[in-house]
């Protein structure tokens, strides 16, 4: 896939963060470019992983998972947290390794060219302006190895490469964006013309490696996530889109459900807003819709399948009791 079907397939299921798909979609495309092409070129190519950077429920996790599927790989997600508070770490990361070699089905060819999730990566590190904790800090060491590229031997006595497992690491890094108002940008550089001030522009916007580190990452581990997509909040209107627009949007998804029961589902675009309003104040981004879209329709789903007279479901308000429209009787 090119990076713009990349783009495309994500455009399906993730609403918005277009500058982050596509920055996504490029290191992806750039990776496996690079395994196709190791074998037959002269030049080492060096592995890219990926940092995603942004508040929670804004699509990080969704756009790995999606990205997996459309390229059929396997695709494994891991909680940084639980690599923190584990006292055995290099058990757990062999447990990940594991997994993923489940998901393609015991086959280590295409398991060794899978992508691994960690989240919340931003936890591996001290809190309150404590100095680095220990813990945090152990697990960032323990994740250079793989994260680089080494043969790792699991527990049946077979080795797994990680030399070409694409890592992408996310975070909310909650505070990142003062200290990152508060470094030098790049202003001394003098610019002829528009076209080097764009450039310029989102050069001072980008995270750089020294903000990471002054953030609780240290040097090494950051090293290893050159390429950084940046995932914004979602505004409320995004996140009624959220609700309509993907092929899998949790509208849809209740649409299935009252078809399956010979019930039409309607809701009107006042609907979304609203619920996309309450969300917004729960500042979890997209996280929180489910939640509400479910206490909608429990009555609803609760009544249905003890009333078959029922024909379709309107809804034009959250705040109001919907219009059950009922089969005409039979002449």
């Amino acid at each position: 896939m090119t990076p713009s079907a990349v783009v495309k397939y994500l455009d399906q299921y993730v609403v918005g963060q277009e500058e982050a798909k596509k920055t996504l979609a490029v290191a992806v495309y750039s990776h496996y470019k690079k395994i196709q092409t190791a074998s037959q070129s002269a030049v080492e190519m060096a592995k890219s992983n990926i940092l995603l950077i942004g508040p929670t429920g804004t699509g990080k996790t969704l756009s790995c998972e999606t990205l997996s599927r459309g390229l059929k790989v396997p695709f494994v997600t891991a909680d940084a947290t639980s690599l923190a508070q584990s006292k055995y770490v290099n058990e757990e990361i062999e447990a990940i390794l594991l997994r993923l070699l489940d998901k393609a089905d015991g086959d280590i060819a295409k398991a060794q060219c899978g992508i691994i999730f960690i989240d919340e990566i931003d936890k591996l590190k001290a809190t309150d302006g404590q100095a680095r904790s220990t813990s945090g800090e152990s697990v960032q060491h323990a994740l250079l190895r793989i994260m680089e590229g080494s043969p790792v031997k699991l527990g049946n006595a077979r080795y797994i490469d990680t030399t070409n497992i694409l890592f992408i690491c996310g975070g909310a890094f909650v505070g990142l964006e003062k200290i990152t108002a508060k470094t030098h940008s790049f202003g001394f550089i003098s610019t002829s013309d528009d076209e080097n001030q764009k450039i310029l522009d989102r050069l001072n916007s980008r995270v750089k490696p020294t903000d990471l580190f002054e953030f609780g990452l240290i040097p090494e581990f950051a090293g290893r996530l050159p390429i950084i997509a940046n995932f914004r909040d979602l505004s409320k209107e995004m996140l009624a889109r959220v609700m309509t627009e993907p092929r899998n949007s949790i509208y849809n998804q209740f649409k299935e459900i009252l078809r399956s029961e010979g019930v039409l589902l309607t809701m009107e675009a006042r609907v979304f807003e609203q619920i996309a309003e309450l969300a917004f104040e729960y500042k979890v981004g997209a996280r929180s819709l489910r939640g509400i879209f479910e206490e909608l329709m429990t009555p609803v789903l609760f009544r249905i399948p003890d009333d078959p007279g029922i024909a379709e479901v309107v809804f034009s308000s959250f705040f109001q009791e919907p219009q059950v429209i009922r089969r005409q009787p039979a002449a």
